[in-house]
This record gives C-alpha cells, structure tokens and sequence, in this order.
C-alpha cells in the first residue's frame, strides 16, 4: 500500500481532528517505513520467485508412486503444520504407501493428541537425529523457509532432488524445487484438499468408532487455527465452504475446539499474566510484549504454551499491530511473533509479513514469526524500533 493510497483516506470527517491528523500521522510514518520494508524484499524475491512449480496431479503422481514417504513441516509447528502433516500421512497410508512423519518439536500436547495411531517422530531441536536414507520421497508442508527448517535441512539438502513442496506463504527459499504454492488458500490443509481429491481419497478416510483421526479432522485442525477459528480475514467464503464439507466428512468441531483452545494448564495461564505484566505501548497502535527464559522456570510454563499469547493485546482498540518477544536460553535464540488487525475504517493495515523479513522471518499479512540469534534485550530495542 502506498503513500497516496494511504493519504487518500484523509478526506473521511472522522479524521479532521489534530488528535486524529497526529494518529494518521503516526500510521503515516510506520506504513512509509513498512513500505521501504516491502520494496526491499519485493526486489529480492523478484530475482528468486516463490511460485509453483508443479501441480497437484503431478505429486499425487510421485506419492502413488513413491516405496516410503517423509513429510515435515517447519519447527514448533502449529495446527495447520501438525494437520496438514497428519493429513498427507493418512492420504498416503489410504493408498498403500508406506509414510513417516518427522516433526521438530516443541508442540503443543494439545494438538498431539490429534495423532493417534498416525506415526509421527517428535525431534528434539537440542539432541537432533536425522533421518535415514531409506526415503525415495520427502513433502515438506506448510513452509519453504530454511530458517524454520534447519534440524533438518542437511538431510533436505542432501536430498534436494525428493524433495516436494506444499505451501501457502508468499515467501519461501530453494527447499523443493517441486512445489506448489497458493497464498490465496487461508491454510495449507485447504491446498492438501485438493491433493487429497487428486488421490481420489474419501475425507472421512480413517475415522475411528468416534468419527477421530480422519483425513478431514487433520485437515479441519489445519483450517480452523489458521483462520483464527473463522475470525481472521483469511477466512472466506471458499474456507467457509470447505468447512462444511469437512464437518460433512465427520468432523467434530466443539470437540476440537474444546481439546485445543480450553484444555490449558494453570501454568500457561500464569504465563500469559507474566507477558501482560510487561505490555508496552510502542507510540499509540503498537504494543510489544516479553517473555524471559525465568518466566517460564517460575510458572512451570513450557515454551510450546506461549501459542496465542501475542493476540491478547489485539483486544485493545487502538492496537493495529503487536510483537511477542520471547527468549528460549537453551536453544540460543529469541523468538518472535507478530499479529495485526485488517484494514480498519481508514483503509490502513501493518503488513506482519513484510515487518518479520528484516528479522530473517516471515509468515502471512497479519500473522507473522522469525527468530533471532541475538540476546533478548537487543532483540527487544530492535523490535522497539520497528514498531515506533
């Protein structure tokens, strides 16, 4: 969004004010530096599209046609990369092909539980192992970062030419040079549909006595969380549509709900006071929050149940954009998560996507994450930064 784009909205009355002009003005000056952001790293994926390469048919083809299956997704996955792993585990065990998943944790046990018997490696980012050679086929989902690949990227490298690619981002490297890519999907479980079509497969393909551990319940995780559970501006009418062909197939949606969003321990709880204790307002629509390494030793938290800590703040009127820092010692590294709301009244919006790239990050419009190298206080000034 440009400039004039921007300044094009001044004509609405609600904002002849000076309070409102200097609200605008500050919206003025962040979308300006947002903007340089976004030319930047336009420029430079510009020179390395992040764009489709195959089809659907062609890798429901390789599936069908592979021995023995690998299928990863980025680190400290969510509901949409632990669903959309389940769901191509379960499309490939429908067709007879053998299938493993490798998932470098921390997860959620909440979202585990929505494994069941499907065979999934959890991989300790402190003690990694690698997998063998004994793969002919590797589909990577839901990323196309190097960055939230890297426990596995030496095995991906080494074999760079199984690898496939099955994503919505806008913004990916070289990890699968056979890949589809659809940012207008509102997860990477609705582009898994359509593999799953392509496959021929029923949704409700591996549902037990109780109607769980379909296809369509791991492909319904995928699409709720990431749509916020149908709140976010991502959800549509094309999401709304799957859904009820999903809840057709046999899904289970209060259960669901309940087991991710209302099983929480004490502890996180006491986490997510912890980070509300250190809210800070970064000029008048930004708020930052931060998370230490003892917050976590002193509530009993797990770094896995900071998930959904960073919308909190969003329920402020005024807040148009936030950032979660949070500092994860043993791993060596501080992590963060950016969210923003839709364009307002006034047409304006923060893009998350373009404000992670500087931090070697990424992620979609309004819901973002990178991680960085440096101590958390450097990390929190430049945060600070970006957001004033």
């Amino acid at each position: 969004m440009t400039r004039d784009q921007l300044r094009q909205h001044r004509t609405l009355g609600s904002l002849d004010t000076p309070r409102a002009t200097h609200r605008l003005y500050t919206l003025d000056k962040f979308a300006a530096r947002i903007n340089v952001h976004h030319q930047l790293f336009t420029s430079l994926n510009a020179l390395m599209p992040y764009q489709s390469t195959t089809t659907i048919e062609a890798i429901a083809h390789d599936l069908r046609a592979a021995r023995r299956v690998l299928v990863t997704t980025h680190a400290k996955p969510d509901g949409d990369a632990l669903g959309s792993v389940l769901a191509v585990l379960r499309s490939c065990a429908a067709i007879g092909v053998a299938a493993d998943g490798w998932v470098v944790g921390p997860c959620e046990g909440n979202l585990r539980s929505f494994e069941g018997s499907t065979l999934v490696r959890h991989v300790d980012p402190r003690a990694p192992e690698l997998p063998s050679d004994d793969y002919d086929l590797a589909v990577v989902v839901d990323t196309g970062a190097w960055t939230q690949l890297e426990v596995l990227a030496p095995w991906l490298r080494a074999h760079a030419d199984k690898v496939i690619g099955l994503d919505h981002h806008a913004r990916g490297d070289d990890v699968a040079s056979r890949r589809v890519i659809d940012v207008s999907c509102g997860s990477c479980t609705a582009l898994l549909v359509r593999l799953v079509d392509a496959l021929g497969i029923d949704l409700a393909w591996g549902a037990d006595a109780h109607r769980k551990c379909s296809i369509a319940e791991a492909l319904y995780m995928g699409l709720a969380t990431d749509t916020g559970w149908f709140r976010f501006q991502n959800a549509r009418a094309s999401e709304y549509a799957l859904a009820a062909r999903l809840l057709a197939a046999g899904v289970d949606k209060d259960a669901m709900y309940q087991q991710i969003e209302q099983t929480s321990r004490v502890a996180r709880v006491k986490l997510q006071a912890r980070a509300l204790s250190t809210l800070e307002m970064v000029g008048q629509h930004a708020a930052m929050m931060t998370l230490r390494a003892d917050d976590f030793v002193e509530t009993g938290a797990l770094l896995e149940e900071t998930a959904g800590i960073v919308n909190i703040p969003m329920e402020i009127n005024s807040v148009r954009v936030c950032a979660l820092v949070v500092e994860d010692r043993a791993a060596g590294v501080t992590k963060l998560s950016f969210r923003s709301k839709p364009a307002g009244s006034d047409g304006k919006f923060v893009d998350v996507n373009v404000l992670a790239a500087p931090f070697g990050g990424g992620g979609h419009v309004h819901a973002a994450g990178a991680k960085q190298r440096d101590a958390l206080d450097v990390v929190v000034n430049k945060v600070r930064a970006a957001l004033a």
